[in-house]
């Protein structure tokens, strides 16, 4: 079996450097409100986005992503060759739904709210392996639709504890070209870290951000210890959606472990998608909180040169309905992938 690709444990390299075509951004009227309001591509009307239910509105939002992304890159949907998605709910139903009105070749995908870098670390080693030249990496959340599945009902009112986070309505999609269909490509993928699920015990469904801290601790960790890197070596380190709480403890478990932590470089999309005055008590979360934030800041700060190298790590809890009224314990993962920018 050739392994040359494999960089220490968890590490894969991505030596044709994969490339991120175009990109797009989907995201509610609370997140207008946000310091990020004027980037995103699109803004839905309003929680129902023009359709019957909640859950129908969050696959909408998707499809939205998906097909302006194609159309940004001059493409139809149609030309795509697969789309790698998932979401927070049940059977992925926004991500399945949405990939039966698209039509495009569809693995469904389920990392919680990791699923945006998951299904860019496996967008592009597809690319990289000649699997698929053209295909779209894709997630979404709903505020209205996460409450209901793994809290309570928004009608039932009830009061929102101090650690926990908003999810955030919103999506984010990003083509992936390899071969010639990555010729103008504005940045490009070159390695992905997979990472493992970790569980210290958190048993508090509202929070979140100590359930994923760990995990994300993991994946930095490891991924610096493969690539004989540091923080010297990014721009930028951008997490998903840890939180102030959980982006506090993924530094205090960074230093724990001896790396040198420049917090300068720590970027946590849910510690900036959203601002104090807004109430969101431990900031933002959800699939769409990574994926919005990386199509309307992140990317295009490094196809413009601003930022030349990043790692993006999207966090999700593995949690459920299910296990949460058993006891069960709050596992996290997360996955990273490399993301630098193109000369010229």
């Amino acid at each position: 079996m050739d392994v040359s690709k494999r960089i220490g444990r968890q590490t894969v390299a991505l030596p044709s450097k994969p490339g991120i075509l175009s990109w797009a951004s989907v995201a509610g009227q609370k997140e207008k409100e946000g310091p990020y309001g004027s980037k995103f591509d699109i803004i839905i009307p309003d929680e129902l986005n023009g359709e019957q239910s909640f859950e129908a509105a969050e696959r909408a939002m998707l499809e939205q992503a998906v097909k302006l992304s194609a159309q940004k890159a001059g493409r139809s949907t149609q030309e795509l060759q697969m789309l790698l998605s998932g979401d927070l709910l049940n059977q992925i139903i926004s991500a399945g739904f949405a990939a039966r009105n698209l039509g495009i070749p569809f693995y469904g995908l389920y990392g919680a709210c990791s699923t945006m870098s998951e299904s860019l670390s496996l967008g592009g080693m597809l690319a990289d392996g000649g699997f698929a030249d053209t295909l779209a990496c894709a997630t979404c959340s709903h505020f209205c639709t996460a409450e209901r599945q793994y809290r309570a009902p928004l009608e039932l009112g009830n009061q929102r504890t101090p650690t926990a986070q908003w999810t955030v309505t919103g999506a984010g999609a990003v083509l992936v070209c390899g071969g010639p269909a990555a010729k103008g490509a504005q940045a490009v993928l070159t390695h992905t870290t997979c990472g493992r699920v970790i569980d210290l015990g958190i048993t508090d469904q509202n929070n979140m951000g100590a359930a994923m801290a760990p995990a994300a601790a993991d994946t930095i960790a490891v991924h610096l210890r493969d690539m004989g890197r540091s923080f010297d070596d990014y721009d930028l380190v951008a997490t998903g959606d840890l939180g102030h709480l959980g982006k506090d403890l993924l530094i205090e478990l960074l230093k724990k472990k001896g790396i040198s932590v420049q917090e300068k470089k720590l970027f946590d999309c849910g510690c900036e998608i959203f601002d104090a005055r807004q109430d969101t008590h431990a900031g933002g979360s959800g699939c769409g909180c990574a994926a919005s934030m990386l199509c309307a800041h992140l990317l295009p700060e490094v196809s413009s040169g601003r930022l030349k190298r990043i790692l993006f790590m999207a966090t999700g809890a593995l949690l459920s309905p299910t296990t949460t009224m058993q006891g069960e314990s709050v596992p996290g993962v997360a996955h990273a992938v490399v993301i630098e920018h193109v000369e010229g």
